[in-house]
């Protein structure tokens, strides 16, 4: 019977920098080979991804609520065009190519607990949203249609709502929204 051998023969690697095939010497999750100018270039990549990751974080912790609520915005609104795509403006029901919003039925300055609600905000071509205010009045009636009597009545009541999202509550928005774009998209982005 054999001895299992504790120090099996290391398989060869490539090196990041150079692309030279090395056998690693330190441990099997060397990057680089044996060269010092590869492990020099490689240590200082990675001194400035780290850099690059200790910034990110310091943005990320001194963003205002305001700033948080933008990129929330962004997301759904991205998310809301990914899912109307297919399904004409939801004012006069013309194919949505090109440029088009994610118009909101009641308006966030008026309705801000209805900013991210996914049945007040659908795609909408920019002349019915941005030059003729909303289209409201067929807006409405297609609106009904798209999600039903009931859920428009739910909207109508919600809007009364007050709803202020913590920092926290906002993260894992952005975090729903990230995924839920990625399966819209294809996994792109």
């Amino acid at each position: 019977m054999e001895k299992n051998n504790k120090h099996a023969p290391r398989r060869r690697k490539k090196c990041v920098v150079c692309k030279t095939t090395f056998i690693p010497r330190f441990n099997t999750f060397q990057k680089t080979c044996n060269e010092a100018k590869c492990v020099l270039v490689y240590m200082q990549g990675e001194k400035a991804k780290n850099e690059r990751k200790a910034m990110a974080q310091m943005r990320e912790r001194v963003k205002t609520p305001s700033q948080w609520r933008n990129e929330l915005q962004t997301l759904f609104n991205r998310w809301v065009r990914l899912r109307d795509k297919d399904k004409g403006c939801i004012s006069c029901g013309k194919p949505l190519v090109g440029k088009y919003d994610a118009g909101h039925f009641y308006s966030v300055g008026a309705y801000p607990s209805l900013r991210y609600h996914p049945d007040n905000c659908h795609g909408q071509c920019t002349l019915c949203n941005q030059h003729l205010h909303g289209n409201l009045l067929e807006y409405h009636e297609r609106l009904i249609v798209r999600i039903g009597a009931e859920r428009c009545d739910a909207l109508r009541l919600a809007r009364r709502q007050y709803m202020r999202l913590s920092i926290g509550e906002i993260k894992e928005a952005i975090k729903m929204y990230k995924t839920k774009i990625k399966q819209l998209d294809g996994g792109k982005h």
